[in-house]
């Protein structure tokens, strides 16, 4: 399999390459140059398969003969050891919970995808691979749980101070070692700007060899398609569901929609936003226009400007007619959010975190406008113990915090705190 720029400035690179580079050098992102065809035979007898063997046959046409088949099915072991569980929450609705990993945030899966192949390729090399990553939220504590002691590896994640979680905070700033956390006085737009413009620049591309882990990556992006899979593995209808994705950078509903055009049944999706509206705004007017990132209690989703949205007019070759066929995008405000997490709590002891709130309030609306009763789908894409000033607030309820990181609450901060200053980190990067 190779990857073509979405520039289509510079040449086709293996997957390999496009993993190392990241973006490619006309600043486009990585696209593949044919999507693969999933059969009818491994759709119909998907429930007989196991998540690594899922895992594997939908992943190596992307791979191709840049990993051996032997050392693909390893890392796809590793990368999905542990649980995705489709979840009734009443009639007709059932949430698919991705926070079942080590950082309880669906983010897991590509970040463990990513530093296994990346680990690969820098088996037998002697310089070191320096990885730029943005966060708004769980990015930043998956991308750094999955590179830990990556041998040939460094992580340098920029978050904006004061608009991530505490235990969002804590999993991204404890671990010290190989992984730096740069505490940005700004937004997650600003810490993105910063991200992209040291892609762009000559010095620092001349000392390190940099890359990134925000889903631009496509070792980051598409085996966050895997997801879609385990939920189908589980859906009991005969009418294909509805899935509703919580959607900040859309890396994780193209996937999905990627997943479907291989062959994946899908009756519907649908982009659930916070009041950071572009795409909404895109369906309904045919004109794409960036805003400014507007701070949400739903965190990860604070992105005013998609990265991966570019990617989802691929899939359709830009016919936006054709997007709209098979997509839906709903704006839930926060008001709606608390309320929804209170609701659902009440009446069916379903405990929503802000995110999972989002993709729950579109997939009701959508249900609700078109008469749909086939039922649908929404990603929890996060433990609501990341959220917990929102969640019990809604609740009323103290939220538990899981055994697997109470060990974070002894650890201590190590962070730097940074203007949001692309001139400032510059000079960090050199003189570190």
């Amino acid at each position: 399999m190779n990857y073509y720029s979405l520039n289509n400035i510079s040449p086709n690179v293996s997957f390999e390459e496009a993993t190392i580079k990241g973006q490619a050098p006309d600043k486009g992102l990585y696209f593949p140059l044919t999507l693969p065809s999933l059969s009818d035979d491994f759709i119909a007898n998907i429930k007989t398969k196991s998540k690594e063997e899922i895992g594997f046959e939908v992943m190596q046409p992307f791979v191709g003969e840049s990993i051996p088949d032997t050392i693909l099915k390893n890392i796809i072991n590793e990368t999905v050891n542990f649980d995705f569980p489709l979840v009734k929450v009443h009639k007709g609705v059932f949430a698919l919970e991705l926070f079942h990993g080590p950082t309880l945030a669906f983010k897991d899966v590509g970040a463990r995808f990513m530093s296994r192949c990346l680990a690969y390729f820098n088996r037998n090399k002697n310089h070191h691979t320096t990885i730029l990553v943005a966060t708004s939220g769980d990015t930043g504590g998956a991308v750094a749980n999955g590179f830990l002691d990556v041998e040939g590896v460094d992580v340098i994640i920029l978050y904006p101070t004061k608009k991530v979680s505490t235990v969002q905070e804590l999993q991204l700033t404890t671990l010290g070692k190989n992984i730096h956390a740069i505490e940005v006085d700004g937004n997650f737009d600003d810490c993105q700007l910063i991200v992209k413009q040291a892609f762009t620049d000559a010095d620092l591309n001349t000392k390190f060899s940099l890359t990134s882990a925000n889903s631009i990556n496509v070792a980051r992006w598409l085996p966050q398609q895997l997801y879609y899979f385990y939920a189908y593995q589980q859906w009991q209808h005969d009418e294909p569901p509805v899935i509703s994705v919580p959607s900040g950078n859309f890396g994780n509903i193209c996937a999905g929609m990627l997943a479907h055009v291989s062959g994946l049944p899908v009756k519907h999706f649908i982009a659930a936003c916070n009041i950071n509206d572009a795409v909404p705004e895109f369906l309904h007017t045919g004109e794409f226009q960036p805003k400014k990132t507007i701070s949400t209690v739903s965190n990860a989703m604070d992105v005013g400007n998609p990265s991966n949205f570019i990617r989802m007019l691929e899939l359709f070759h830009q016919q936006i007619n054709e997007l709209k066929n098979i997509l839906s995008s709903y704006s839930v405000t926060d008001a709606a959010t608390k309320a929804t997490i209170n609701e659902v709590f009440n009446q069916y002891n379903y405990i929503l975190d802000p995110h999972g709130a989002v993709g729950y309030y579109a997939l009701i609306e959508y249900l609700n406008n078109n008469n749909s009763s086939s039922g649908g789908i929404f990603l929890e894409t996060a433990h609501p113990v990341k959220f917990p000033e929102t969640v019990e607030i809604s609740t009323g309820t103290k939220i538990e915090i899981p055994e697997s990181i109470q060990y974070l609450f002894n650890q201590k901060k190590k962070s730097m705190l940074m203007n949001a200053s692309f001139d400032d980190f510059k000079k960090w990067m050199i003189n570190k």
